[in-house]
């Protein structure tokens, strides 16, 4: 007596109308997933300025003035000048200073009696547009 053999696998048809299925759903997904990727590192960068502009405040607080442009966020890590800053901690403001999402390091610019904090985001390079586009401080909480 003859038994029926038992199908063992998948045709090359059914296999490739299946890749191009999963194909099709990548396509529609994976941009959401990109942008919400993007998103997130942005409000990121956000939030680690918000804890800079606290520190920096913590720093005004005790000396009377934000750092200068050139002593920059190493003024959080360790006094720049005694003599200056005579009322700052005998532990710094910060142990190290925090990066972008991107690792880069932020750029401080002290305006008159105020700052801007910038992460040149993802290009890493001043201007930019879309993902790339710098992100001020002062634009983060609008």
């Amino acid at each position: 007596m003859h038994t029926p053999s038992l199908r063992r696998g998948f045709t090359l048809i059914e296999l490739l109308i299946v890749i191009v299925i999963l194909g099709g759903l990548a396509a529609v997904v994976a941009p959401g997933l990109m942008n919400s990727a993007d998103k997130a590192k942005r409000d990121t960068v956000c939030l680690k300025m918000n804890e800079l502009q606290k520190t920096l405040n913590m720093f005004k607080l005790d000396n009377g003035i934000y750092p200068e442009t050139d002593e920059g966020f190493e003024a959080l890590v360790s006094n720049p000048d005694t003599e200056k800053y005579p009322n700052y901690p005998a532990k710094p403001y910060m142990k190290k200073i925090p990066k972008d999402s991107w690792k880069t390091p932020f750029i401080y610019i002290k305006k008159g009696d105020s700052f801007e904090i910038i992460s040149y985001a993802a290009d890493r390079k001043e201007g930019g547009s879309d993902n790339g586009k710098d992100i001020l401080f002062s634009a983060c909480n609008k």
